[in-house]
């Protein structure tokens, strides 16, 4: 509409580069940037609002097999909750390239951006995620000598951090960058300790949809959900949940080994990932493969029903920045049990929002223990995540692009 048109003129634009966005062929993959954007992109021009351009970069092999073939077929434009979304093609090398593939997504996208700021100009040019996403947006800033924004998530400082070169390319953009966000404080100090200001580094939690995500509770959501996900979740029987990418990181086998000490209860595993196959035979040698349900990836409005339908969420990670399943469980009424990791400490300060434990199967079986022994009201763990929305994320992010432009 052209009244639609002139208002989104009047707005500051900033594009917004993410590997993480979800698709069609990935609905869940980065579900919590699309939430943060979407919001963003829906704050009026009087509070503060901006028109918000996302590149999505798909990365395909020379030639698109198997799983990349689906991604090669995805729609180049759409708009997405009040946002533009824009899914260019870039050369992707699978377990060998990381190296180049910041360069290679610069590169590829440079001329769409171009196309980009010609139609409207760009205030903004903003990461989502620091590696390789905060190095290729340091090149486009630097192109068009535009402000520059990386937020840090977690792995892409704990993992990607640890191998030299990506090391060096983060803390290039870093320098280049004019400010830089952290998902919880515990993050803020290890980007310092790697070398990045601190006085350019703010601290922007995670949101969440309060609608959505809050306790459900009834006699019938356990048989509801049961035959909705295809597996028995008996009523009297205690009920894990993980969610997490299925990778040896974030522990679901720790989980799976406590299960031999824990008559009764069942495990959903909620996501996908290589390491599957694994985790099934795991299951099966300990004798325990009836008790452990490979969910998938499920839909959003499904996710409350399973935290809600748990007794705790279970996650023995290696490393997260301040993980959106943690904060999702909490709100669901649902305590969560995990490792001293990241901003953990800044949501699970007691008791009632769940344990901090050692990444040991006997420290799962402790913690799950003293929850089945003394379970917290499902009100009072939901309490601990009230200061988290989507709106407070929004308005935080918009603050924070607004001083980055006007400096």
């Amino acid at each position: 509409m052209p009244g639609e048109i002139g208002d989104a003129l009047l707005l500051k634009h900033v594009l917004s580069l993410s590997t993480l966005y979800p698709n069609a062929v990935n609905p869940r993959f980065g579900t919590f940037v699309a939430r943060s954007l979407e919001g963003l992109a829906n704050i009026g021009e009087s509070e503060g609002g901006w028109r918000v351009s996302v590149v999505n970069p798909i990365g395909l092999p020379p030639v698109a097999f198997g799983r990349y073939r689906a991604l090669s077929e995805l729609e180049p434009l759409t708009r997405e909750g009040g946002v533009t979304v824009h899914r260019p093609h870039f050369t992707l090398i699978p377990k060998i390239g990381a190296r180049r593939n910041a360069s290679a997504i610069a590169k590829a996208v440079l001329p769409l951006v171009e196309q980009i700021h010609a139609e409207q100009p760009i205030d903004l040019i903003d990461a989502q995620f620091f590696f390789p996403d905060g190095p290729a947006a340091a090149m486009l800033a630097k192109h068009f000598d535009l402000p520059l924004s990386i937020k840090a998530r977690g792995s892409d400082i704990s993992l990607w951090g640890e191998h030299g070169f990506a090391r060096e390319q983060i803390m290039e953009a870093a320098e280049r960058a004019t400010g830089l966000l952290a998902v919880s404080e515990a993050l803020k100090r290890d980007m310092v300790a790697m070398g990045m200001p601190n006085d350019k580094i703010a601290v922007h939690y995670t949101g969440l949809d309060r609608d959505r995500f809050r306790p459900l509770g009834h006699t019938q959501l356990r048989s509801q959900l049961g035959q909705q996900l295809g597996f028995a979740l008996p009523a009297n029987a205690p009920l894990l949940v993980c969610v997490g990418a299925l990778i040896e990181r974030k522990g679901q086998g720790i989980a799976i080994t406590a299960l031999p000490l824990l008559p009764e209860a069942r495990l959903v595993l909620v996501g996908k990932g290589d390491d599957k196959g694994r985790l099934e035979q795991l299951a099966r040698d300990l004798e325990v493969a009836e008790r452990v349900h490979f969910a998938g990836s499920v839909d959003h409005d499904v996710m409350p029903l399973i935290l809600s339908a748990a007794d705790a969420m279970v996650l023995p990670t290696v490393s997260e920045g301040l993980a959106n399943a943690w904060v999702e469980s909490i709100a669901c009424g649902t305590p969560v049990i995990t490792t001293d990791v990241g901003g953990a400490r800044e949501l699970i300060h007691n008791d009632i929002a769940g344990r901090l434990i050692e990444r040991t199967p006997d420290a799962v079986v402790e913690a799950v223990q003293a929850l089945l022994a003394a379970p917290p009201h499902p009100q009072e763990v939901a309490a601990s995540a009230e200061r988290f929305s989507w709106e407070n994320h929004a308005a935080e992010l918009a603050e924070h692009y607004q001083r980055l432009v006007s400096g």
